[in-house]
């Protein structure tokens, strides 16, 4: 059997303020998103006993 070499590279970013400014708004949307749907998935629990499948929530994404 053959070994296998796992290498990893890193590289340092230096993105424009701008970039930065884009990431940032990106990382605070999924926040929220993310956010939002596990309080939904607490509150569907809390309401019937029952939790949200990953499926049923990806299915309402396009709405948010």
């Amino acid at each position: 059997m053959a070994s296998t070499t796992l290498r990893a590279f890193k590289y340092r970013l230096y993105p424009i303020k701008a970039q930065v400014t884009s990431l940032d708004t990106t990382l605070t949307l999924c926040q929220r998103l993310h956010n939002g749907m596990l309080e939904e998935r607490r509150g569907a629990y809390q309401k019937a006993g029952k939790s949200l499948t990953a499926y049923d929530q990806m299915k309402s994404l396009p709405e948010v």
